[in-house]
């Protein structure tokens, strides 16, 4: 059963110019990682969760070793809009609660879909930013909540399989590795997806950042635009979305300057995009003339078995090998 919570109302970069630029994590950025008989949260920041389906979430959690508390809110439906986990202040408050909990060490997303973004209005984040740091672990429509505290509170975070989606019970090699880069973070971590391959060749080192792109280009004009790290390495993936409205979310990017500081470009995984040659043609399009290395289906994402990806590290890409690599631990 749930533990419930208690009640809470480019132009390119040269090599000289890089060498000035700060792309070390200190660790007052980096949360620590999990241990046997640690608490965790769940919470619901977008769309509506099946109970089942956190139900057997939290089983895998518990089988961990870890103390699961649930929000308040988790299993909300708001009184008119169907797709949304509750009202937008009550999905803030659980997650405001988790944040500040002494007890809780991480706070883990049930699932995405939609109504991030327009929770972000409702969120305080004052009183999370007096708390100590702690790790959010999330994707999908999350990308809006991991852009927001990484602006607001500059902690690293983790873009990972959300705990009542099928994604984490139902694939036991994306679940073991969301574990493994919690439980056992590793000083020079190594991501690589299966089909990987370069689009553009060649190095880059940069802070990790981005996400869902159509989430990425939906917080544009936004009171908390997406980053734009000096120099960052992107991460891009997304899911149900034509090539032409990808090439819409590339465009938005671009226009409003967010490669402008961009050493390298990760692609994730395209799920039901339509044909996976037209997302590459639209994605080579848009990013071969950005003069950096592209690497293709690094294998973050929507897709079986995806990778878990610290967001706000400094990594290096290769994208001949079609590996990304930390250059120090992903947790404390």
């Amino acid at each position: 059963m749930f533990n419930q919570a208690p009640t809470a109302s480019r132009s390119r970069r040269d090599a000289a110019t890089m060498e000035h630029m700060s792309i070390s994590t200190s660790d007052s950025t980096r949360p620590r990682g999990l241990r046997p008989g640690d608490t965790v949260a769940v919470v619901a920041p977008a769309g509506p969760v099946p109970a089942e389906q956190l139900r057997a979430g939290v089983a895998e959690l518990e089988s961990w070793g870890l103390r699961v508390l649930i929000g308040e809110h988790v299993l909300d439906r708001h009184p008119r809009l169907n797709y949304l986990a509750g009202l937008d202040r009550d999905r803030a408050a659980d997650l405001i609660w988790a944040w500040c909990h002494p007890e809780i060490s991480a706070v883990l997303c049930a699932r995405g879909g939609y109504g991030t973004m327009r929770m972000l209005d409702e969120l305080d984040l004052e009183p999370l930013s007096r708390a100590p740091r702690k790790l959010l672990v999330g994707s999908s429509d999350v990308t809006a909540l991991h852009e927001a505290l990484a602006r607001e509170l500059d902690v690293v975070t983790l873009f990972g399989p959300m705990i009542a989606t099928s994604a984490f019970t139902e694939d036991a090699t994306a679940r073991e590795r969301l574990r493994s880069i919690l439980f056992e973070p590793r000083e020079r971590l190594s991501l690589r997806g299966t089909g990987a391959e370069p689009l553009r060749s060649g190095r880059a080192t940069g802070v990790l950042h981005g996400g869902n792109l159509s989430v990425l280009a939906g917080t544009l004009g936004s009171a908390t635009p997406p980053r734009r790290p000096e120099p960052g390495i992107a991460l891009l993936e997304d899911v149900t979305e034509e090539p032409y409205q990808l090439d819409r979310y590339l465009t938005q990017l671009r226009r409003a300057g967010w490669f402008d500081h961009v050493t390298g470009v990760a692609l994730g995984s395209w799920r039901a995009c339509g044909s996976l040659e037209r997302v590459r043609t639209t994605m080579s399009d848009l990013l071969g003339d950005l003069g950096v290395p592209v690497a293709w289906e690094l294998g973050f994402g929507h897709r079986d078995g995806q990778l878990s990806v610290p967001l706000g590290l400094t990594a290096e890409l290769d994208a001949d090998a079609c590996e990304l690599t930390l250059t120090g631990p992903a947790l404390r």
